[in-house]
């Protein structure tokens, strides 16, 4: 068996036990890179880098040094995501040649646990649009299917894990740029209660709706990184106080109140909907009690767009001048839509996230877990104009957001974690997810259910 064909865990227990070492294990993840270059997945490769981490990693296990939990383990990070020494674009040609000084905090937890960074992966400029490319790097492909989207804005991440070019990957998520991409490429993502993975790279830590999170093939990959990421750090307002204490794991899921959202006000298609019912039939199997909500999310989307392209307008405005003919047609709408919107939209959107807040809060006192598809429809056709109206099962079915994957970006808005994991496949192969909503602070929590759900679902 390739190496790369094992998960993190089994990989951190290798080279525990010495039967693995760093430099294979790093070889391997680049010779993978090396033969799928085809999918587009990395802007940066390290090798270099990587190789002399792995080289140290490897004369600390054999010195019998004390290790970290994913020590001599490779993976990506995200090319919005900060990364000191190492070429960070944001898939940008305004920041084409920028280097930082500093790991953003995920990063440098990453590394402090072990692991190696194997490279940069392509992500939209910004992370602005769902349509996995970006001007100066191209387009990633699927590796389930080349001719259907991988999801964005995590695209080259999800792609990277599912091929196999390491077992682990750190998106970001500011809609649903973690989980949707998950779906895509039927891995799991994880968008953490907000504050959990301090993201001290927003330029507005009050009201940040970006999140830095895990993506692996399994569960017990997904909370190894998880678990060295998140924690306290007295920079983020939202991570500084004490969080209530964690909910115990369940030991079965009999007895767990499911609320099942199959329809968030959109359209849905039947398959979708058939295979992510049938997961929810399946944890109904083993014990849990399901009641089927309803709940307007579509509603949500005037709201987030004010969000998402005043920020880009703040961000982004002021260099349109300079790089104008060399940034994305799409970003520059967005850009030039945002500076349309008054501080009143700014506020209504901040009234409407709080209804939503009040919304879930209220929910959650009936229920442990609000379950749903993560997308609306299997993952779309890579060519297909997402600027406009799409089409779900054949019908029009409204803008990409509102329609494709409205269950996902409410969450960004109100903070509360949310998982992406696989649940089946669609006729003609391509994955489906199925999305998991916890309470604030209910990270483990969904991580216990979401192998719980693994385990049911075989």
């Amino acid at each position: 068996m390739d190496l790369m064909d094992h998960g993190a865990v089994a990989l951190a227990a290798l080279v525990r036990r010495k039967e693995a070492s760093p430099v294979e294990i790093v070889q391997a993840a680049l010779a993978r890179i090396e033969a799928r270059r085809e999918l587009n997945a990395f802007i940066t490769v390290t090798a270099d880098e990587a190789l002399a981490d792995a080289r140290r990693a490897e004369a600390a296990v054999m010195a019998g040094e004390s290790l970290g939990p994913l020590h001599g383990i490779p993976y990506s990070v995200k090319d919005l995501t900060l990364t000191a020494g190492v070429r960070t674009t944001m898939g940008s040609a305004i920041h084409e040649d920028f280097v930082p000084k500093d790991d953003a905090v995920a990063v440098a937890r990453a590394k402090a646990a072990g692991a190696i960074l194997i490279g940069k992966t392509l992500t939209p400029e910004f992370g602005h649009k769902q349509v996995p490319t970006a001007p100066l790097f191209g387009r990633t492909l699927n590796p389930i299917n080349p001719a259907y989207t991988p999801g964005a804005s995590s695209s080259g991440a999800a792609a990277a894990v599912a091929a196999g070019m390491g077992p682990l990957a750190l998106g970001t998520d500011g809609g649903g740029s973690i989980r949707i991409p998950a779906a895509c490429c039927g891995i799991v993502g994880l968008k953490a209660t907000l504050g959990v993975v301090p993201h001290l790279q927003a330029p507005d830590l009050y009201s940040a709706n970006s999140f830095t999170g895990p993506m692996a093939r399994d569960v017990a990959d997904t909370r190894l990184l998880f678990e060295a990421i998140a924690g306290f750090d007295a920079r983020d307002p939202w991570g500084a106080g004490s969080a209530p204490p964690r909910r115990a794991a369940p030991v079965s899921l009999r007895g767990l109140r499911v609320a099942w959202l199959p329809s968030a006000g959109n359209r849905v298609d039947p398959e979708v909907e058939a295979i992510a019912g049938a997961a929810v039939q399946a944890m109904a199997r083993e014990g849990a009690i399901v009641e089927t909500v309803q709940l307007d999310f579509v509603s949500l989307e005037k709201h987030f767009l004010v969000v998402l392209q005043s920020l880009l307008a703040a961000r982004v405005g002021a260099n349109l001048e300079r790089f104008g003919n060399r940034l994305d047609a799409s970003l520059i709408d967005a850009v030039q839509k945002g500076r349309r919107h008054t501080a009143v939209d700014l506020h209504e959107a901040t009234f409407a996230k709080t209804r939503c807040f009040n919304e879930l809060q209220a929910l959650f006192e009936r229920f442990d877990v609000l379950v749903s598809p993560t997308l609306a429809a299997p993952p779309l056709p890579i060519d297909m104009d997402v600027s406009g109206e799409i089409e779900i099962a054949g019908r029009p079915a409204g803008t990409v957001r509102g329609a494709w994957y409205p269950y996902t970006y409410p969450m960004n808005l109100t903070g509360h974690p949310a998982l992406s994991m696989p649940c089946g496949r669609s006729t003609i192969g391509l994955p489906i997810g199925l999305q998991l909503v916890g309470r604030w602070h209910d990270d483990h929590y969904l991580l216990d259910l979401a192998a719980l759900v693994e385990q049911a679902l075989g």
